[in-house]
């Protein structure tokens, strides 16, 4: 039970054991959001449910804040505007 309860505590913390050592999923220096937080659950519009703390919104945090990797999305990319070049601006 305590192998159980140590990698439960390392999925929230956003880290995976590889080969001995802890390997981070993201960046390590993540702000603190309620929006990926362990206790909180995305209700819409910026709004989130907090098991500790109650309705907050999306962008605060508390200190019981927890990492919940699953809960992060990715930013989104702007898309490439390739329709002012021309071939020989990829070739060496």
């Amino acid at each position: 039970m305590l192998g159980f309860a140590r990698a439960r505590r390392r999925a929230s913390r956003g880290t995976i054991r590889e080969g001995g050592a802890e390997t981070m999923l993201f960046e390590r220096n993540i702000t603190p959001s309620c929006a990926y937080c362990h206790f909180g659950t995305d209700m819409g519009y910026g709004v989130v449910a907090c098991v500790r703390r109650g309705i907050m919104a999306g962008y605060g945090s508390c200190r019981t804040f927890r990492y919940e990797p699953t809960k992060r999305v990715p930013e989104v990319t702007p898309d490439l505007n390739l329709a002012g070049l021309s071939e020989e601006d990829f070739s060496l």
